[in-house]
């Protein structure tokens, strides 16, 4: 019964046009996840209707960005969800499509995937202090979300929680994604709201083979300068599932890899 796992995989496309301009569908169809989660889809509606509605047979809920070009996530799914939630009911995030939830409820149990794309701090003071809201906001609602319900979040959190999360952790102190502030929220959403770092969870001593996105300045990607960003967080029950975790590196689809967890459960 080798194939009964449940395949998730999460993965910041940096553009769906672009990902699918370097080969993505023909891996996603090799690869044959259940699921898979994207970030960055850079798309509208209109750039998704007759295209990308389906990823290799696998269906697309969509919360898309105001902007173009900009954000937007996505979850495609072979199984059907009972219910899709799109935005967290907050209008300064939900303008910039970073949340769209499956939910895949039975009379038996209540299970959700959840793709989100956490804002990056990095570019401005003003966009980290957007950073920090939307940890405030979101950290209440995973927090009860994991007592009512079991789920993974997929997500480019732009977090790297500890020292061997990052090649260069020292010269990253006082940097978005590294900052003691964010780090500590990372700390307080798995000591205290539950949830569980499932890659860390199988690898909790991996540094260099473990992340997860490289600069595109200078040689990151040739030197592996790289950090830990893309998470899979889940409730305890479906982080006991997972069997073995993948970052799939002999392709590139964009400046992240895709990380790829098997389950032992279904939805």
């Amino acid at each position: 019964m080798g194939n009964s796992l449940f395949k998730l995989t999460s993965l910041n496309l940096n553009g769906i046009r672009s990902a699918s301009s370097k080969g993505l569908e023909d891996w996603v169809a090799a690869q044959a996840p259940d699921c898979i989660c994207v970030q960055e889809l850079k798309a509208q509606g209109a750039d998704v209707a007759g295209r990308f509605e389906q990823l290799a047979g696998l269906r697309g809920h969509f919360h898309y960005a105001e902007k173009k070009g900009y954000s937007g996530v996505a979850v495609y799914s072979r199984h059907e969800p009972s219910e899709v939630i799109v935005g967290l009911g907050e209008p300064e995030f939900d303008a910039e499509g970073r949340y769209v939830e499956l939910r895949f409820d039975t009379p038996s149990h209540k299970r959700s995937i959840v793709s989100c794309y956490f804002p990056s701090g990095s570019s401005s003071e003003e966009r980290q202090q957007a950073k920090f809201r939307f940890l405030d906001l979101i950290y209440p609602r995973l927090s009860s979300m994991n007592a009512e319900r079991d789920y993974v979040l997929c997500g480019d959190v732009n977090i790297a929680h500890r020292e061997i999360d990052l090649r260069n952790w020292k010269g990253n102190l006082r940097n978005s994604g590294f900052l003691p502030e964010e780090r500590a929220w990372m700390t307080k959403l798995l000591d205290e709201a539950g949830l569980v770092d499932v890659y860390r969870h199988l690898h909790p001593e991996e540094g260099e083979g473990a992340y997860t996105w490289w600069s595109n300045r200078g040689q990151a990607r040739a030197n592996n300068v790289g950090w830990r960003i893309d998470y899979q967080l889940a409730s305890p029950a479906l982080a006991r599932g997972a069997r073995r975790a993948s970052i799939y590196k002999q392709q590139w689809f964009s400046d992240h890899a895709p990380l790829t967890i098997e389950y032992d459960w279904t939805l």
